[in-house]
């Protein structure tokens, strides 16, 4: 554009760095006086302003929010301390409404509270499957059991309190270290949080199919406790949810931001940075200050939340970007584009891909290195699918086969399971509160050729009813596939699962 020297003023300069008297946009029309806003528009633009970064702060802080959920979860079931964890000694069913959970290992979870109890304490057994702690807005803090430093064989872990001022000084992820406990120096493996509120959550697998030889290992070897109780650490106390209700789903409402400013004020200013920090502020939620938003604002959370929950749904099961799709011929794909948990692309250059970690916090919980790395016969991988091979949405109504050529790159276990569109936790169907098959609890039935075929739909097929999972008319679904243990057939894909396929009567 050519500078020009407008009508009433004395030197040129380019057009489009003024305002007419009227904008027309997609949100409205925006009046003008001279470049000087009229009342209304006013009005109207902090209403979008508030409303936008409302909406920012609800797609921003998922994962803080399903982590105060399982904090009030533990609560409610009666895991009041450290030292109480639930256990899933059955294997979870449809009760638990925690998003995309595993049906085929062993859960044990407890919340560490390190402003109540200063450092604490965690002995994990050997023979413990991969497991994390998360801190409140679920950032790793450090892995154990195969995965993590003691490399499957046990040992005892220390995580320190963002305030802690001692002479340790543990790297992201955590380091060994000696140090003085109940008297006596020990070899630990030590990680700092920058939360207050941090989650444990082990897994044990299955032995012979049954979750009963894991049970006893964390009942009998997970010991939790304040460092400063070594001395005399407090009885352990085992909580089975197995078949019990609970639900950590963060609302579509504007109780979100009500929760949010629980976390808010439980944590440290440190917590989180500036930045966000701000965001949050912006529409009212500050530490120390008190939380009273008036019916402007109410209504504005109520509409921002609406509309973050439906941009989350429209990411996770209509993901955009290329680099989410695993195989460039199939609907299959993941959220942990790539290949990182911090979701960098390019190392950082390309900033991250912030698409892709909506998708992981709207629909999972639990972040670790490990469940993106390249990690041989260790850790797990995970593949979504909302599609069948011609992209339409999956049907509870209709009937689908689910191809999985022979030796499957598992060294642990594979499964498959299915889950609810609306909740994006296991899926409830009438008369089936275990919607998955896995291969070491499950009597499959394969083809000649080691392949195996699945079948969903709302009636089983003949001669493959162990193959089957029962789907609901006038209700959509999406999958999981998971491999514990990937081989390197998964990492270079010379082995891949085909599409969903619709099959007749």
């Amino acid at each position: 554009m050519s500078d020009k020297i407008p009508a009433g003023y004395t030197v040129p300069f380019p057009q489009d760095i003024m305002v007419p008297p009227t904008v027309k946009t997609r949100i409205g029309d925006f009046d003008f006086f001279d470049g000087v806003p009229t009342d209304e528009t006013v009005r109207k633009l902090y209403d979008y302003l508030d409303f936008n970064r409302a909406v920012d702060v609800y797609l921003n802080n998922l994962q803080a929010l399903f982590i105060e959920g399982i904090r009030l979860s533990h609560l409610e079931l009666g895991a009041t301390a450290c030292n109480h964890a639930l256990i899933s000694e059955q294997l979870v069913d449809a009760h638990l409404m925690w998003p995309t959970t595993n049906l085929d290992t062993v859960y044990c979870s407890a919340m560490l509270d390190l402003e109540r109890d200063g450092a604490t304490v965690v002995e994990i057994p050997p023979k413990c499957g991969p497991s994390t702690v998360d801190d409140a807005w679920m950032r790793f803090i450090i892995d154990m059991g195969p995965p993590g430093p003691d490399r499957g064989q046990g040992g005892t872990y220390v995580i320190l309190p963002p305030d802690y001022e001692g002479e340790l000084d543990p790297p992201p992820g955590g380091m060994e270290a000696e140090m003085e406990i109940a008297g006596q120096v020990q070899k630990v493996f030590v990680a700092k949080s920058s939360t207050y509120t941090n989650w444990l959550v082990l897994r044990g697998f299955l032995v012979d199919g049954k979750p009963d030889a894991a049970v006893q290992m964390f009942k009998s070897g997970l010991k939790l406790y304040p460092l400063k109780d070594a001395g005399d650490p407090p009885e352990m106390k085992f909580i089975n949810v197995a078949g019990v209700y609970s639900n950590v789903m963060p609302p579509a409402s504007a109780r979100y931001f009500e929760m949010l400013n629980t976390i808010i004020q439980k944590e440290s200013l440190g917590a989180i940075d500036p930045e966000r920090r701000g965001d949050i502020a912006a529409i009212g939620i500050e530490k120390g200050n008190p939380f009273r938003p008036d019916e402007r604002m109410e209504r504005i959370y109520a509409e921002a939340a609406q509309i973050g929950d439906a941009i989350g749904r429209t990411i996770m099961f209509s993901p955009r970007e290329k680099e989410a799709y695993l195989y460039q011929d199939r609907q299959w794909y993941m959220s942990f584009v790539g290949g990182r948990s911090d979701w960098l692309k390019d190392d950082g250059r390309g900033g991250i891909y912030l698409d892709a970690r909506i998708t992981f916090h709207y629909g999972a919980i639990v972040i670790t290195p490990a469940m993106a790395l390249k990690m041989v016969g260790v850790g797990s991988q995970y593949a979504f699918c909302s599609r069948d091979k011609d992209g339409q949405y999956l049907d509870g109504g209709k009937r689908y086969k689910l191809h999985l050529p022979p030796n499957i790159p598992a060294k642990d276990f594979w499964s498959v399971v299915a889950y609810d569109t609306q909740t994006r936790c296991i899926m409830q169907v009438p008369g089936q509160l275990v919607p998955g098959k896995n291969n070491k609890k499950d009597d499959l039935i394969y083809n000649a050729d080691g392949s195996i075929d699945l079948y969903f739909g709302p009636e089983a097929p003949a001669k493959f009813e162990d193959n089957w999972i029962k789907t609901a008319p006038g209700r959509a679904w999406f999958v999981l596939l998971r491999l514990y243990g990937p081989l390197e057939p998964w990492f270079d894909k010379t082995w891949k699962p085909d599409d969903f396929e619709l099959v007749s009567d």
